[in-house]
C-alpha cells in the first residue's frame, strides 16, 4: 500500500529555530524520523525556491530566477507525477508561481484567483498566488481551484492549517494523497514591514536569546525576533493539530510527513532585507522527515539541499525519478556528497557552494541581480571557515593563507555550475573584501 505524503513548508525559517522549547511537536516528529542538520536551500528567495521544488531543476534551468516569473507552460510538476501515479493531490497556502510581473505582457493574479491552468496540476486547491498580498498575520482570503474567494478570520497560520484539515476529511478515501501545505509564516508582512506573530505568545519571546550571527551587526532583530519566534511556535502548534487529525482518522502511521522551509532570515544584517544572501542565516533551513525510510530518531549531518526534495518525494511514492532532476534521493547514500549548490538572485547575481567546512561565494559586477541572472565573469566575494567561524564574521576571501582552499573551492563551484547547465565562467580574485 502506498504511503500518503504531506509536505509542510514554512517560509523564511532559520534552521536554529527548531528545538524542544520552541517547536515540541516538530521535535516529536524528529524523534520518530530523521532530522537533517545541514540542509541548505538552492535559492534563498520565495518564487525561485518554489519553482525548484515543483520542477526538480535549478532556477536558471527552469527560468524562474526572480519573484514574479510564472512556471513555464508545460512544466511537469510534482502534482503531475503524483496524479499519474494514482494519488489524490492537494495544495494549500502560498503558491507564488502564477503571476508574471512583466508590464503589459504578464498575468497579474497576486490578489485575484489563479487560472486553473496555472495551478501546476493540483486537483484540490485552497490558496493564493501571493498570500502576503491577500492576507495579514490575521484575516484575509484565499481561492479554491474554481476561482471562488474564501474569506478567513483569525491567525493566518491557523486558518491555512484548517484548510489542510478540511482536505483530509474531503479527500478521496480510495486513493493515497500528496498534500503540499505552504504556510506563509514566519515570513514578514510586506506592507507592514515587520513580522507578525501570534498575539497571545509574542511576550513569551521578548527575552529569548538572539543568535550571535545577528548581534554582531545592525539589523531589525531586536524588535522583530519575538514576533518571528511566536509565528514559528504557532506553526508548530498547527503541525501538532495536523498530527492529531491524522491519528484521529487512523492514517498517521500510513503518512510520511516532511517539514522544511524555502530559506531563512538574516534580519537585515547582511543586506537591506531578510534573505537573498549566501550566509547561513539565509540559506540554512530545518528539514525533518518522518515515515517510510526515515525512522529511528536519527540526526543526519550529511549535506542536503532543497533541490533534493523532488526526487525524495517521488521516491517515497515509488515513482521513477526523472533523469533531468538535479537533486539526490535522501533515502539513498548521501554521505559522500562534497558540496551543495546555491544560486542567489535579485539582491545580487551570485553563486555559492557550501561544504561541511566552508562557504564560498562569487558574484558579478552588477550592483543588483535584477540586471541579469547569469554572467561570464564572476569575482570571489565570500569565503568562510565554518569550523572556526560558524557565525560567518570573518571573510577570508583575500586571506593568503586560504589561497589553496579558494582554488579548490573555485573548481568545485565551476563543476556545480556545469552540472546545472550554466556556462562555466571565469572567476577572478576579489576586488573588495565585504565584512558582511
Amino acid at each position: 500500500m502506498k504511503k500518503n505524503i504531506i509536505f509542510y513548508f514554512s517560509d523564511q525559517q532559520r534552521w536554529d529555530t527548531v528545538n524542544e522549547q520552541l517547536t515540541p511537536n516538530l521535535m516529536r516528529l524528529a524523534d520518530e524520523g530523521v532530522m537533517f542538520e545541514n540542509n541548505i536551500t538552492c535559492q534563498p528567495v520565495c518564487g525561485p525556491a518554489r519553482a525548484c521544488l515543483q520542477s526538480g531543476r535549478y532556477a536558471t534551468q527552469i527560468g524562474c530566477v526572480f519573484n514574479g516569473i510564472a512556471l513555464p507552460k508545460g512544466t511537469k510538476t510534482l502534482a503531475h507525477y503524483f496524479n499519474n501515479a494514482g494519488y489524490d493531490t492537494a495544495y494549500i497556502g502560498k503558491w507564488h508561481l502564477a503571476s508574471d510581473r512583466l508590464p503589459n505582457i504578464g498575468l497579474h493574479c497576486e490578489k485575484t484567483a489563479i487560472p486553473k491552468e496555472r495551478l501546476g496540476g493540483y486537483k484540490y486547491f485552497r490558496g493564493a498566488d501571493v498570500l502576503e498580498f491577500t492576507s495579514h498575520g490575521y484575516d484575509g482570503y484565499v481561492f479554491d481551484e474554481n476561482g471562488n474567494q474564501l474569506d478567513f478570520k483569525g491567525y493566518r497560520a491557523d486558518c491555512i492549517n484548517d484548510y489542510a484539515l478540511e482536505y483530509l476529511d474531503k479527500r478521496d478515501k480510495e486513493k493515497p494523497f500528496f498534500m503540499f501545505i505552504s504556510q506563509l509564516e514566519p515570513h514578514h508582512q510586506n506592507d507592514h514591514h515587520c513580522y507578525e506573530g501570534y498575539k497571545e505568545t509574542i511576550d513569551n519571546y521578548k527575552d529569548y536569546p538572539i543568535p550571535d550571527d545577528l548581534t554582531a551587526f545592525k539589523g531589525d532583530y531586536r524588535e522583530s525576533y519575538p514576533d518571528y519566534l511566536s509565528a514559528i511556535n504557532r506553526l508548530d502548534y498547527n503541525v501538532g493539530r495536523l498530527v492529531e487529525k491524522l491519528k484521529e482518522l487512523g492514517i498517521y502511521d500510513d503518512t510520511i510527513i516532511v517539514y522544511t522551509s524555502d530559506h531563512g532570515s538574516h534580519f537585515k544584517t547582511r543586506n537591506p532585507e531578510y534573505k537573498r544572501s549566501c550566509h547561513e542565516s539565509a540559506v540554512h533551513t530545518p528539514l525533518i522527515i518522518k515515515g517510510g525510510n526515515f525512522t529511528g530518531g536519527r540526526k543526519e549531518t550529511a549535506l542536503t539541499s532543497l533541490i533534493d526534495m523532488p526526487p525524495t518525494l517521488l521516491s517515497m511514492a515509488d515513482i521513477e525519478i526523472p533523469s533531468d532532476y538535479m537533486g539526490m534521493d535522501l533515502a539513498g547514500d548521501i554521505s559522500k556528497r562534497k558540496s551543495v549548490f546555491i544560486q542567489v538572485s535579485e539582491m545580487s547575481n551570485s553563486r555559492a557552494i557550501r561544504t561541511q567546512r566552508y562557504k564560498y561565494s562569487v558574484r558579478d559586477i552588477a550592483p543588483i541581480g535584477y540586471i541579469h541572472s547569469k554572467a561570464n565573469v564572476y569575482f570571489e566575494d565570500y569565503l568562510y571557515d565554518l569550523e572556526k567561524d560558524p557565525n560567518e564574521l570573518n571573510n577570508l576571501v583575500k586571506d593568503k593563507a586560504y589561497a589553496s582552499v579558494r582554488a579548490e573551492l573555485k573548481e568545485m563551484l565551476k563543476e556545480q555550475m556545469r552540472n546545472a547547465d550554466e556556462k562555466v565562467p571565469a572567476i577572478l580574485p576579489a576586488v573588495i573584501t565585504r565584512r558582511k
